[in-house]
């Protein structure tokens, strides 16, 4: 199997919905990595160039994505980043998707880099990451951002209320809540989707008109609010999310448009019932 075959990046469908909001950077990029490791870097450096006033590390330098081989020999990379802005890049989807998304949502993603670098200075590195850095990496792998206006849809989420979130109240996504892939990790998994696969849902109150706004102001709305929390969260627990099966999301997937589609309890199950103090 040649090199271009097996590195992935050619399998990416820009047309599914949850790289669709990534499409417009991501086919150039796609273009640069099925040429070379250097051209990805190259093409992602050009973009942060332009970027350099938004987009920084946790303690706020400017952004450089770099090969994995750059990082210095015993560097912690989430410490490496805070301090120097180099990020540091192999040449797979997992960091392609990593890199997209602190384009995407650099706040949220700087927020993340400052609580884990924070975490780092005060434990170091060692065997096991402890709960907060493990809830932050769980949150930059596999999140999702649940924008929802309506506590209704909130409750049904956070019950695992699967008939009345995606059958009962189906016409309320996209007017009521929606969704954006956030985690890289979660996003590699997509690249060959699976019915299984599933994101851990951050939920985030939003106004009833975010629901009016473009695009792009609903993503600066969202890395705004999502970063503002993470900073501001006394305990970061994997409790604060609510897994959601991402094929299950009305319109993301074909099938779901059959009722019947639910009705698998592996996939939709019936998980452990949260109280809304939690």
């Amino acid at each position: 199997m040649s090199a271009r075959a097996s590195s992935g990046f050619d399998d990416i469908d820009w047309s599914q919905a949850w790289f669709a909001p990534l499409a417009e950077r991501g086919r150039r990029w796609q273009q640069a990595a099925l040429s070379s490791h250097a051209a990805l870097l190259a093409e992602m450096n050009a973009d942060a160039a332009q970027c350099r006033i938004r987009l920084t590390s946790g303690r706020g330098k400017p952004l450089a994505f770099i090969a994995q081989d750059d990082l210095p020999a015993g560097a912690a990379y989430e410490a490496h980043i805070a301090a120097t802005g180099q990020v540091p890049t192999r040449h797979n989807l997992h960091d392609f998707f990593n890199a997209s998304m602190w384009f995407a949502f650099p706040r949220i993603k700087a927020a993340l880099n400052a609580r884990q670098s924070v975490a780092i200075d005060a434990l170091g590195v060692g065997p096991t990451r402890g709960g907060a850095r493990d809830t932050l990496t769980l949150f930059d792998e596999n999140a999702l951002l649940f924008a929802c206006a309506d506590p209704l849809l909130s409750a049904a989420l956070r019950g695992f209320d699967w008939p009345t979130l995606f059958l009962g109240q189906r016409d309320a996504w996209g007017s009521r809540c929606e969704v954006r892939c956030f985690g890289h990790a979660l996003l590699e998994k997509l690249v060959a989707p699976f019915k299984a696969c599933t994101g851990h849902a951050w939920i985030v109150e939003v106004p009833a008109d975010y629901f009016v706004w473009a695009s792009e102001a609903r993503n600066a709305w969202l890395d705004e609010a999502v970063s503002t929390a993470l900073l501001g969260a006394h305990i970061l627990t994997s409790r604060l999310f609510a897994p959601l099966p991402v094929l299950g999301i009305p319109d993301w997937c074909p099938e779901n448009a059959l009722p019947a589609f639910y009705d698998d309890t592996t996939v939709f199950r019936t998980g452990r019932r949260v109280r809304a103090s939690e």
